[in-house]
């Protein structure tokens, strides 16, 4: 029996940084411990250690923003949390989104006929 199989393996920057964004996107509203905060430093370190050196090796700038970019919405989220603060957004394709937009409900009617016609009113 393999020890490594309670271990994700990612294969490359990509794949690494896509599954500490979906980790971080889970645990972006629990209330904050000593264990989450732990973990969450940890995931930093390992942003700033060596999946940033992987992404030096593979040479490409897009991908070293995005790092950098992830860090610094990570290191917020830990001041924000430390302040006892409601942290707002989400991490989305690397960067932060909030959703401060407002959202319309739309309500649809069907139309005489087949079931696949619907009309949208607003």
């Amino acid at each position: 029996m393999k020890t490594d199989q309670r271990y994700i393996q990612p294969h490359n920057v990509n794949e690494a940084m896509t599954l500490i964004q979906k980790l971080f996107n889970e645990y972006r509203h629990a209330p904050l411990t000593d264990v989450l905060l732990k973990y969450h430093n940890n995931l930093i370190y390992r942003l700033k250690s060596d999946i940033y050196k992987a992404a030096e090796q593979e040479n490409n700038s897009q991908q070293l923003s995005d790092l950098n970019q992830m860090i610094q919405i990570m290191e917020a989220w830990t001041k924000i949390r430390l302040n006892n603060q409601p942290f707002e957004g989400k991490m989305k394709n690397f960067k932060l989104v909030t959703n401060n937009s407002p959202k319309f409900k739309r309500h649809l009617h069907k139309i005489k006929g087949p079931l696949n016609h619907q009309a949208s009113r607003h």
